[in-house]
């Protein structure tokens, strides 16, 4: 090459591989915050019925009592978020994921300083909101920072895998020690994203400025039945959540460690598997991905629950959590791409409702624990992907977006 050839390729290729290697970088950066900011928002949501048994020992609280706590965070964040989606796509507010953040933790980290169960009830709702209010409008401007890579917004989307990861791990042992005010202490990473958040809200709507807007007819078919989708992988995460440290206990014999390093080997499996999911669709795309979880979930689950001892069943338990969250990030952006329109509303149906849903079905497998035992449940559990395959078959690829 002469000197005259390597000018021009520099001149040419040089700048334009730097500014693209910058944008780069600025987008994952941003998603990391993004990330960040929502493990944050859900380790409020993971906070409650880690610190439930807690309320029933230091106040002596019913169990009936104790199911109202979890109901009160249920009911706040899941009825508002399709409504403050629809806000978000027609208001831009930049304040409201920020704000969402500091009341989910000022909610949860408050409860337990105050006496009073009404009271309490009402700050375990109003953080319950607090994350209701999070979810779409972050889901929108993670999207706007994201662009078209699903592995970008799986960024965003382990986050909450992350939050989920953390609470029992940071809860169990503050609360064991110090009693129900301990929740005071999960405040400041609150206020901290928030304050972040904030600062950081200029950038955020320069970069909704310079997005090229999403055009398209919006296709509610597919997307209902994509939230089909989310409310059975939900359904079976909650369930297994819920029953696979009892199942080591109860039917296994192990231990309380063992059954705990079940818990933490199921939630550990899911952040990975919500990371692998969008870079796995980035190659073959988000409806073959969507598919190939619940491919995959049922396996996993019926290793999880017939192999014997308590070793196998624990690697079972890891890829469990793989399984089911291999679609997570991918069904958030494929459902705003079926409603190009309204991303706020799509991110307040997948990372809301739908989520929020799985949990309020999920009790009802204690009624059959009762008669069958967890061992029951978790046979139950591996039927369940079926289903959520059949609904996959229905998926198409959306449509690509148009710049307006």
């Amino acid at each position: 090459m002469t000197d005259t050839d390597h000018q021009r390729t520099t001149e040419t290729d040089g700048p334009g591989t730097e500014a693209s290697a910058a944008a780069g970088a600025s987008t994952w950066q941003r998603m990391r915050l993004w990330g960040v900011a929502h493990a944050v928002d859900d380790l409020y949501q993971g906070l409650v019925p880690a610190s439930v048994p807690y309320f029933v020992l230091d106040r002596h609280y019913s169990y009936v009592a104790a199911a109202g706590l979890t109901l009160a965070a249920t009911l706040g964040s899941s009825v508002p978020q399709p409504f403050l989606g629809v806000l978000v796509d027609r208001v831009r507010w930049d304040w409201l994921a920020g704000a969402g953040v500091a009341l989910a933790g000022l909610g949860l980290g408050l409860s337990g300083l105050v006496h009073g169960y009404a009271l309490v009830w009402t700050l375990v709702l109003l953080s319950g909101l607090g994350v209701a209010m999070f979810h779409p409008a972050a889901g929108k401007s993670a999207r706007e920072a994201a662009g078209d890579s699903a592995g970008a917004m799986g960024i965003f989307a382990a986050g909450g895998s992350v939050g989920f990861f953390l609470a029992p791990v940071l809860a169990t042992p503050a609360l064991a020690s110090l009693g129900v005010g301990a929740t005071a202490l999960f405040i400041p990473p609150a206020v901290l994203v928030a304050f972040l958040l904030h600062r950081n809200r200029h950038r955020h709507r320069a970069l909704a400025r310079a997005a090229q807007a999403r055009t398209g007819a919006d296709r509610w078919g597919p997307f209902l039945v994509l939230t089909g989708v989310e409310v059975i992988r939900s359904t079976v995460f909650f369930g297994v959540n819920t029953f696979v440290e009892l199942y080591w206990l109860r039917q296994l014999h192990a231990s309380r460690a063992m059954a705990g390093t079940a818990l933490a080997c199921f939630l550990g499996g899911g952040v990975l598997g919500t990371l692998l999911g969008g870079r796995i669709a980035d190659r073959i795309g988000l409806v073959r991905t969507v598919q190939l979880g619940a491919v995959l979930s049922i396996p996993m689950l019926v290793g999880l629950r017939f192999l014997p001892g308590t070793i196998a069943p624990l690697l079972f338990a890891g890829l469990a959590g793989v399984a089911l969250n291999i679609p997570f990030a991918v069904l958030v952006k494929l459902g705003q791409d079926y409603l190009p329109t309204r991303p706020g509303t799509a991110a307040g149906v997948t990372l809301g409702l739908a989520v929020s849903i799985g949990g309020l079905i999920a009790p009802l497998f204690g009624l059959l624990a009762e008669s069958h035992g967890p061992q029951g449940v978790l046979a139950v559990l591996c039927l369940i992907p079926v289903a959520s395959l059949a609904l996959g078959a229905f998926l198409t690829d959306p449509q690509e977006p148009t710049a307006a």
